[in-house]
């Protein structure tokens, strides 16, 4: 390890430099003007990994390509599937960045562009440490793969099917993602658990067409005031969903769980300031970052009825509609959390109004056993790149494709993210914070090191 570390201090302005170069890249997968980009972009990641002698290949999809490369095979020892994706959010609002979103700007120890943090920076650490190993030992001490895609910023359309018709050239023990975050400046991280979803639109109708509110109000049930009562009604005083066999499945934190983040240099005042409030809230007996990681919730995310223009106009809308979500903890099924609703909203449901219920996208949540070898391989290894153990998170948000390779190749997901929480992704002004950058790449380093001293 000792010339791998050298290597890595003689190499940092030059990683710097590959980096700026892929960030000017314009690849924004959702918007077909930027097609040629993300194509160019592809092109530049294998080309780099050829540079350093891995032959790299650009797989097609009927989408955006993907980009795959691994190094030999290492007989007794694990294999590790680095996931990342080399696309990005769309930049607008462009008035609102400080400096141009594909012109990498540094300030103040950052470095400023679309990308930066998610997930160019963050993917290209495992890039730099894999080729810190090549160019110093000549050879890895386990087998590394690299899949990099083009769509996760597009819903990975055509990963999944991609994984489920190469298992085999996919094999691995662990999977390696690097597209979250630290706790807090300073305090490395492992996520360990994510949150599942599952979504929904319902639509009530009431009379044919708008009606008079002073003619026909209190004659007709109103579908805004429906729709109000009903979604009330998901969820009680204590902030728990009433939805039938909602909590049956919900595994319980440990005690030792809710220790760690009890532990943690949370300030909950200070939490509340940031977002602007003047109070939190949540399901009773919970600690905010509990009830933010581990506890399954429910929330309305957009309202619609009635008379939206200036000024007022005294209508009885024929129609409401909300979005809504639920998100799910390890355990629970999005397709019994359906079933549920349905049932809830079919008693909640008044005379006179028609529900129509739209099921949207749903994803289980994870979670990976604080005991494996290879969490534990990973904290070692932070421990050595940051100069500090990491601590063990969740995280509330949903990454459908972490289950997806959980399920399909069998294997721990180590999401070990070098960001902040304040890097703007997908924002204006995204950045990432160049000494992150590099103790990311040495924390990479060290896991190859990590991971194959574990008797597999």
């Amino acid at each position: 390890m000792d010339d791998v570390r050298k290597y890595l201090q003689s190499q940092r302005e030059q990683f710097e430099a590959d980096l700026f170069e892929l960030l000017r890249i314009p690849s924004v997968s959702a918007d077909p003007a930027f097609a040629g980009d993300v194509q160019r972009g592809a092109a530049w990641l294998a080309d780099h990994l050829r540079s350093f002698g891995l032959p790299a290949e650009v797989i097609p999809t009927a989408g955006h390509p993907l980009v795959y490369a691994e190094t030999p095979p290492v007989p007794g020892a694990p294999v590790a599937l680095v996931y990342g994706h080399y696309d990005v959010q769309p930049p607008d609002p462009l008035d609102e960045w400080t400096s141009p979103a594909f012109e990498p700007t540094v300030r103040d120890g950052n470095v400023y562009a679309r990308g930066a943090t998610d997930d160019k920076g963050q993917m290209l650490t495992h890039v730099n440490s894999v080729q810190a190993w090549l160019e110093t030992v000549g050879k890895l001490p386990l087998q590394v793969k690299l899949l990099i895609e083009g769509e996760e910023e597009v819903g990975s359309e055509h990963l999944e099917a991609f994984l489920a018709e190469n298992k085999d050239k996919l094999a691995c023990d662990c999977v390696v993602v690097s597209d979250t975050a630290q706790f807090a400046p300073g305090v490395p991280a492992i996520t360990y658990g994510l949150r599942g979803i599952t979504y929904f639109e319902l639509k009530l109708t009431g009379p044919s067409q708008d009606l008079h509110s002073g003619v026909f109000g209190g004659s007709v049930a109103n579908p805004a005031i429906a729709l109000a009562k009903m979604l009330a009604g998901l969820i009680d005083a204590d902030g728990r969903v009433t939805i039938p066999g909602f909590y049956d499945d919900v595994a319980p934190l440990t005690d030792a769980e809710r220790a760690e983040f009890a532990a943690l240099p949370f300030d909950e005042p200070k939490f509340a300031q940031q977002l602007g409030v003047d109070a939190l809230d949540g399901e009773a007996g919970f600690t905010t970052l509990e009830r933010r990681w581990a506890r399954p919730t429910f929330d309305v995310n957009g309202l619609t009825s009635g008379y939206q223009g200036e000024g007022a106009k005294t209508v009885l809308p024929a129609r409401a509609s909300a979005k809504f979500s639920f998100r799910l903890v390890p355990n629970q099924d999005p397709a019994k959390i359906a079933a549920g609703l349905k049932q809830r909203l079919a008693e909640l449901l008044p005379a006179g109004i028609k529900m129509d219920l739209r099921e949207f996208h749903g994803a289980p949540g994870v979670v990976m056993p604080l005991d494996s070898p290879y969490l534990q391989a990973a904290a070692r290894a932070i421990e050595t790149g940051f100069d500090r153990r990491p601590v063990f998170i969740r995280e509330g948000g949903s990454i459908p494709i972490v289950n997806t390779f959980a399920e399909a190749l069998d294997a721990d997901v180590l999401l070990l993210g070098w960001g902040q929480n304040d890097d703007n992704p997908h924002s204006p002004n995204e950045k990432f914070s160049l000494a992150d950058f590099h103790r990311g790449i040495a924390a990479s380093a060290a896991l190859w090191h990590e991971l194959a001293a574990i008797d597999n």
